[in-house]
Parts: C-alpha cells; structure tokens; sequence
C-alpha cells in the first residue's frame, strides 16, 4: 500500500483501508452509484471489506479515499495509474451520491493528476465514463481531456454493456 496523502482546499486524498469499509459501502451500495461504474451494486460488507484489502496490494495503481477536510467523512474514492505501455496514465473516481455537483470529483481528480506529473513525470492521460453520465464528461474536460471518440463500457461480471465517452489529454 502506498503512503501517499494529498491536501487539497476541501480533501484530503489517503489511502484507503479495510477500516473504511462502512463508509465505502455506503456509495457502492447505492444503485444510482453503481449503475455508471464497473461494478455491480453491492451488497455485502465482507465483498467491500475484500475490495478493500485487494486495494492495497495493488502497485500498479495508486488508489485514494477521498475523506472531506471540514467533518473527516470518507466521501468517495479514486484511482490513477501509469498504463502498460507506461506512456499514459488513466484515472477512475465515484463519489456519494450527496456529494455528486458539489466539485469534489474536479478538485480530487486535478489533485491526483498534478502528483502524478510532479512525482512519476505523467504527461498524458486517459479517461472514460458511460455515455449518459454526462456530468462526469464534464469533470475529464475540466481536468484538461478532450473527448476523442466512443468505446465500450462493460459490468465486471458482463451484467450490463453500454457506449463509452473516452477522453485524453
């Protein structure tokens, strides 16, 4: 697991831990959630609590939480990593549904974006959602990308497939 922790006026980005499984289930226990993410809409803490311990382990991608400044509540969570071919880095977030409009994907997005080019030299980046989550179109041109074309969103377990937005920038 990293150690990585970033300040920004309203977050603070920390690593996630199996201890912030509550406050993780509740977004991805939430269908309005779940239904533009890859997963399926949980709904067994100990699936949240194994996530969570995969998390860690994971070096390729440095994964956050997203734990507000002013209360100390775990919002949401975010992901960024360096592709295989090493040359772009794609980034992925999602948030409680009561946090959604309020900028917090914006403001955590550049803030893991600017870390990436100050510490690994990161120069380009990729990002998709489902095509009718517009809003989060939105925050990928905010954060600098340009929508480049369409893909292909799928549910890990082949539940649900739908047109992709990419961007890159």
């Amino acid at each position: 697991m990293h150690n990585i922790r970033i300040k920004t006026q309203r977050l603070l980005l920390r690593p996630l831990t199996v201890a912030d499984a509550e406050d993780v289930f509740e977004w991805v226990s939430d269908e309005r959630v779940a239904k533009y993410m890859v997963y399926t809409t949980y709904t067994d803490m100990e699936d949240v609590r194994e996530w969570l311990s995969f998390t860690g382990q994971d070096t390729s991608t440095y994964n956050f939480g997203f734990e507000r400044i002013g209360d100390g509540k775990l919002i949401g969570s975010g992901d960024i990593g360096r592709d295989e071919d090493g040359e772009c880095w794609g980034f992925g977030y999602n948030f409680r549904y009561d946090c959604w409009g309020m900028g917090y994907a914006t403001e955590a997005l550049k803030a893991m974006m600017e870390y990436a080019r100050e510490n690994f030299g990161a120069r380009k980046f990729h990002a998709s959602h489902c095509e009718p989550n517009l809003a989060s179109g939105h925050v990928m041109e905010k954060c600098g990308l340009h929508f480049v074309g369409y893909g292909e969103f799928r549910k890990l377990d082949g539940s649900c497939k739908m047109r992709s937005m990419e961007y890159e920038g």
